[in-house]
């Protein structure tokens, strides 16, 4: 159960060692390369924020009590933060089948394991799905997110810490939560 920032830190560092799916990467190094490459870029907090968190469902649910769907661990996250960095995780899975619509090469230059769970998510978005996830107010973001996500899966990638990212976000936490 995730009731602040604490206990995402607590998660990430007490389990964040468990591989990351057939990826050659841990759960804690996805996170960590993600939301690095978007901190490097330039990214606003509430991106980077957002690329650290966007598969901490996947991570839960490899734990005994954890939530057993991505909406539950939505819904815990939702306790601590604002829009801006729920949306774009929400969408992450999205953007990726909408760069597969409108970028023909896209699909190949994903991992063999992330090229695997597409067809599990639905596979390239049709052109009136893709209409619709470009009027989503965060498309964009989670678009972003998503290059981040794709490029984030190298074991020996340099990463700021576990202990930067909890400062991150601590600061976007909600007031409510402080």
């Amino acid at each position: 159960m995730i009731r602040d920032v604490q206990d995402i830190l607590d998660l990430y560092a007490h389990h964040g060692s468990a591989p990351y799916g057939a990826e050659t990467v841990s759960h804690l190094q996805h996170a960590l390369q993600t939301a690095t490459l978007a901190e490097e870029a330039g990214e606003m907090p509430e991106i980077v924020a957002a690329c650290f968190l966007h598969d901490i469902a996947s991570l839960q649910r490899l734990l005994p009590d954890g939530a057993r769907s991505a909406e539950a661990t939505f819904e815990q996250l939702a306790e601590l933060f604002e829009p801006a960095v729920l949306e774009p995780i929400r969408l992450h899975v999205a953007a990726k089948r909408y760069l597969c619509l409108v970028e023909p090469d896209y699909r190949h230059q994903l991992s063999m394991p992330s090229q695997m769970s597409l067809d599990e998510q639905g596979g390239p978005m049709t052109a009136s799905e893709a209409e619709r996830f470009l009027h989503e107010e965060f498309a964009y973001d989670a678009v972003r997110l998503r290059r981040y996500d794709d490029q984030a899966r190298k074991p020996d990638m340099q990463t700021l810490s576990l202990h930067h990212f909890g400062r991150v976000l601590d600061s976007l936490a909600t007031v409510a939560m402080r």
